[in-house]
């Protein structure tokens, strides 16, 4: 059935309702515990003095924000303003040799920040992997750029290249593996599009004007070497109509989003409380599945506003950067799911679609999503709950498509054929509903962790069967079809603007 199936604005709405007052309920639940238990012994490491303006303390137990957007603001705030104004003189006087100029600049800065030994490492790794490149062999590019990445990955290896850089200071852990880890897969993109490349091979000035892109360098996201190649080698430099407004319309965006961050976590502390798990059994069903699905969306919002700061920077220098990842409020099948566009489109262009083709073959879409995680493991570092994490999520990837080949089979292919659209919309919203929570539950384990996890999952699935099982089950289906109703009216846009430009 078609995507274009319409439910009565009535049902519509009805959902709308149960869902936003199930949100409320769960919401208030998790506002009441944080604030009856702001003075708990194991909660003081992570809740600290917040605003005066609230009376409150805040939840700072997020280390990646406090680090963007408090300790380590206004070096962030200086680097990336001197490569603005950097690139904002190249573009008006030289426009062709600007990626020039983003390179030199890249380089002085992760000089200055990292000093010498950590350059001579990572210039090392990239001649290293632009030698192998020069075979144009596929397989040869992976095979090195894998070890390269296991280096930074695995202990021994890791310690060791770490003990060469010699400056301490709180991020430098943070800078070291994200620069190195980001560098080993930009590399691993220049290599494959080299070995892609049928006549003459890029030079080894392009692979480091590609690596060395500051916004990009330390924390992503990765454009393939394809994209920023051609994107960056331009020197006609135009905007398009209403582009620079829609750049400061993104980042006052993204500035609310930071506040409006900032003062939620003066009243719900939904990253300090999943870490006392004796004190989380405490809370109710509800409270504890909009714990769990907070976590999720905060981690979303996160990476939205991480990657769009750099994007919007990006922007600014002419360049069309990976979008942030897509809402995790509007996802219910695992295809779709990711926190970072970039990592997500480097996989499927190199492992995933390779491998897959037309992701319809059942051996093939296990083979693909088998090598894309391992990929994924290695990239995120092996561990325990890495492991746990990518067989969940491999197995939610291909358990989709096994479950949509049994129900092409007879006699279920009929049967939907010959039902209304309305009818099979509603039957697909209730399986979307029960991958939702699947979906759910297999991320809470990597951001925090299995016995938070499993505490969440036996409530909601056993100890609160039938009732709140059955109960937040239709509260997500409502919320799976107000997606649905989402998308129905995109695609009808979509349909708009493709017949407007074919006339």
């Amino acid at each position: 059935m078609g995507i274009k199936a319409v439910l009565p604005s009535y049902e519509l709405g009805f959902y709308a309702l149960i869902l936003t007052c199930a949100v409320v309920y769960s919401g208030n639940g998790i506002f009441d515990a944080s604030r009856d238990n702001v003075n708990r012994k194991a909660f003081r490491q992570g809740i600290k003095p917040g605003w005066h303006y609230f009376g409150r303390k805040m939840d700072a137990a997020d280390f990646e924000w406090a680090m963007w957007f408090t300790s380590f603001r206004n070096i962030i705030i200086f680097a990336l303003s001197g490569h603005i104004l950097f690139a904002k003189i190249c573009s008006m006087v030289a426009p062709q040799h600007r990626s020039v100029v983003y390179m030199l600049y890249g380089m002085l800065a992760v000089l200055g920040t990292m000093g010498r030994a950590y350059l001579m490492i990572v210039l090392s790794h990239c001649v290293v992997l632009y030698t192998v490149a020069l075979a144009k062999q596929r397989w040869l590019c992976f095979a090195a750029g894998l070890c390269s990445l296991a280096s930074f990955r695995l202990e021994l290896f890791s310690t060791w290249q770490n003990g060469f850089v010699t400056r301490t200071f709180d991020l430098q852990d943070v800078l070291f593996y994200g620069g190195s880890g980001f560098t080993i897969m930009r590399c691993m993109s220049f290599a494959l599009e080299n070995s892609e490349r049928k006549e003459g091979i890029y030079s080894i000035i392009d692979l480091l004007k590609y690596n060395f892109y500051l916004p990009f360098f330390f924390f992503g996201p990765i454009m393939t070497f394809d994209r920023f190649h051609s994107q960056v080698s331009t020197s006609e430099l135009r905007r398009k109509d209403n582009e620079m407004w829609n750049i400061r319309v993104h980042a006052f965006l993204h500035l609310g989003a930071i506040v409006t961050v900032d003062v939620f976590f003066h009243f719900f502390y939904i990253l300090t409380l999943p870490a006392d798990v004796k004190f989380v059994t405490r809370l109710s069903d509800w409270a504890l599945a909009g714990l769990a699905y907070s976590n999720l969306v905060y981690d979303w919002v996160k990476a939205a506003v991480m990657f769009g700061i750099v994007n919007t920077i990006a922007r600014l220098d002419h360049l069309n950067p990976p979008e942030p990842p897509k809402c995790i409020t509007m996802l219910y099948v695992f295809a779709e799911t990711h926190f970072d566009r970039g990592i997500n489109d480097w996989l499927c262009k190199y492992v995933y679609d390779h491998l897959g083709e037309n992701h319809d073959d059942v051996v093939k879409e296990l083979r693909a999503t088998i090598c894309t995680f391992a990929v994924t493991t290695l990239w995120l570092g092996p561990c325990e709950i890495v492991y746990i994490w990518s067989v969940c999520n491999c197995f939610g990837l291909n358990f989709e498509l096994w479950v949509q080949t049994f129900f092409q089979r007879e006699p279920f292919g009929s049967m939907e054929a010959n039902m209304s659209e309305p009818m099979s919309r509603r039957i697909r919203g209730i399986f979307g509903a029960a991958n939702f929570w699947a979906i759910v539950l297999y991320n809470v384990l990597a951001l925090n962790s299995l016995d938070f996890t499993l505490l969440v999952a036996k409530r909601i699935l056993l100890t609160g069967f039938p009732l709140s099982t059955l109960s937040i089950w239709f509260i997500t289906y409502c919320g799976v079809q107000l997606i649905k109703e989402r998308e129905r009216l995109l695609a009808i846009e979509e349909e708009k603007r493709d017949k407007e430009k074919a006339a």
